[in-house]
This record gives structure tokens, sequence and C-alpha cells, in this order.
């Protein structure tokens, strides 16, 4: 493959656009060749921003389009399965949009035509380079914290939504629009494990025709593995603590996507104690002092880069450019994105919303 990768993007929407074009316009390692949208005033907007050729949908792209080596699936998510499997048939590297698939029968569908057609599948999980969680792995990683009990992640805020992302018969709703984040996340937390999953939903949009969860509680639980909550809330008025919040046997962290805090003390210097039995000695409670180590790491933002947002963006996609350039491991593993997307496909199992005709 040349050293320039060659992109054809299908969907020029708030993802299609704002993010992989926004980004791979700039990167010289890449060179969009070919667009797609449903809507002229996009696709005009493609051809002048772009200079490429431009086609009324994927399946149009796929079919006459020249030559390219990437294809990015940044149709609506109703539509990924279905483009991600025509897209195999003539693309070298393919990156979809989350979700990748609603269940986990149709993502390994999706892996085995990628494997038959010698295609590296990409899913973009981007908010796994998010530079405040990697900073969160690294202290987790480096044990200060003790072993992790409980971990709760709160993606909330309060608002109303009136477009297809609230409609199930589209593949919407919080969890399969904001989920594949913090559960992309939740799975690296947890481990090389399958958890037990545990999820309330609710689903309340006003004179809206939305019949999708704006509300999802998600609860991951397996032996020996963190106890990891999840929620994601369109309802949360006064936002509930952090990002984030770890528990550990040694200490705790708080997260958000500017800033981590985290505290710990080193049990080798800690007081010593005798167990106090049969009963407390002089109806006391158990009180020590400990000698707390408290740490800040604060995002330096250099490029007006909101967080890191655009940061990650690149991270993920210097990734895909290294495995197929240089051979590099792929930061995003398969087996990971799987088991996402069974925690989704359980969590929507248990949760049969009543669907709601559009008019």
């Amino acid at each position: 493959m040349d050293k320039v990768i060659r992109v054809a993007i299908a969907g020029q929407g708030r993802s299609g656009y704002g993010i992989h074009a926004n980004y791979l316009r700039r990167d010289p390692d890449f060179k969009i060749v070919a667009v797609a949208d449903e809507l002229p005033e996009r696709r005009e907007q493609a051809a002048k921003d772009f200079g490429c050729p431009v086609y009324n949908n994927a399946f149009e792209l796929l079919e006459k389009a020249p030559e390219f080596d990437l294809f990015v699936n940044a149709t609506p998510s109703r539509f990924h399965v279905e483009v991600s499997l025509a897209a195999l048939k003539r693309t070298k590297i393919l990156v979809s949009e989350k979700p990748s698939a609603p269940t986990v029968a149709l993502f390994d569908k999706i892996v085995e035509e990628a494997k038959k057609n010698n295609v590296l599948f990409y899913p973009f999980q981007n908010s796994r380079f998010y530079p405040f969680f990697t900073k969160m792995r690294e202290v987790i990683n480096s044990g200060v914290l003790g072993d992790i009990i409980y971990i709760r992640s709160n993606w909330s805020n309060f608002a109303r939504r009136w477009d297809w992302q609230t409609r199930q018969d589209q593949m919407a709703g919080n969890l399969f629009n904001t989920g594949p984040h913090p559960v992309d996340q939740a799975v690296v937390l947890f481990g090389d494990e399958y958890p037990t999953v545990n999820a309330t939903f609710h689903a309340y949009h006003w004179d809206f025709p939305g019949d999708a969860e704006n509300f999802a509680l998600v609860r991951l639980t397996g032996p020996g593995r963190p106890t990891i909550d999840i929620d994601i809330s369109s309802m949360q008025a006064y936002k509930i603590g952090n990002l984030y919040n770890v528990s550990g046997t040694c200490g705790g962290l708080i997260a958000d996507t500017k800033k981590v805090q985290w505290k710990y003390f080193d049990p080798k210097k800690a007081p010593k104690h005798e167990f106090w039995q049969p009963w407390s000695q002089n109806r006391q409670y158990c009180r020590e002092s400990l000698n707390w180590i408290e740490c800040t790491w604060e995002y330096q933002d250099t490029n007006n880069n909101e967080s890191g947002f655009s940061e990650m963006v690149g991270l993920l996609y210097r990734n895909l450019y290294n495995v197929v350039q240089h051979g590099a491991e792929q930061e995003i593993k398969l087996e990971q994105v799987r088991r996402q997307i069974y925690i989704m496909e359980e969590a929507h199992k248990q949760n049969p919303l009543p669907k709601k005709p559009l008019n």
C-alpha cells in the first residue's frame, strides 16, 4: 500500500463530516478521494471542501468510486451492519462508527467476513484514547490504589431530544448513542471477562414521538472484578459527582475530561493495630490518621482541543496508520468490542420498551 492512505467516507453528518473528515483532511498521511451522502447540500460541500467525486449513498460509492484503501462507515446507526458488509467486498481497511453492530451475532458476521476478505476491521472507539482515560488507567495500573472494588461512571446531563436518536426503529437511545464510549472504557477497566449485566431503562420524551431509552443504568459484576456502574441519563438536572469515581482498598480517584485527582496511602507505612476483642475498647470507634498522598493531573489544552476530543481522534487514526504501514499492534481489539456489544445487547434484552408509531 502507498504511504498515503486513500479514504472513502460514507456519511457527512455530525460524525462523518465533523469528526472523520475534519481530522483526515488535515493529516498528510490520508487523502479523502470519495464521499457519499444522501443530502445534496452535503455532497456539494464535500466536493468543494475535498475536491473529490461525490455519490448519492454508500452503495453507489462502493460501486462507482475510484480506488481507495480505507472505507469509513459513518452512516446512521441502523445502516452500520449492512454498509460494513458491503464495504468488505471492496476495501482493504474498514473503520466503522459506533455501535459497529446491535448484536454479537452480527458483529461476529462482520469479523468473519473481514477475515475472509483479508480486510483490516477497526471499530471507531475513539474514547479509548481520551487523555484523561489514559491517565486513569496509568494510575490504576500502578497499583497505588490497591485492589479496585467499585467504579462509577456518570455520562449524564439534562437534555431533551427530538431527532432520530430517540427512536428504537433507528437503532437509537442513550445506550446505543452515548453508551459505546463508557461501555468500551468499562470493558477495559473490568478486564478480559464477560461480566454479568444488570440494567434498567426508562423512556420519557414529553410530547415527542420518541420511544428509545433516555435513561440507562448498567451494572457490571463478576468474580474478582470491580463492580462498575454506568449512568447515562438525559434527566440529570444536577450532576451526580464526577465523570468517574474509583474506589480502591488503598485509596480512590475522581476524574473528569480535564482533570484527574487521586489519593492513596502506603499500607506498609500505615499504623499497626491489634484486633479488639471481644468488644470495642472504651466504647470507642476505630480511628486512625493515615498519611495520604494526593496527586493531580490536568489536561494541557494547547490547541483549543476541548479536553482532548480532537486529540483522541488523531491518536486512533495514527494507530491505524501504524498498524497498516508498520505492523503495529491494533489498540482497539475486536474481542474487546465484542464484549462491549454483548453488554449492550444483554441490557436491551432486559428492557424491552414499548414501541410507538412515528405518526
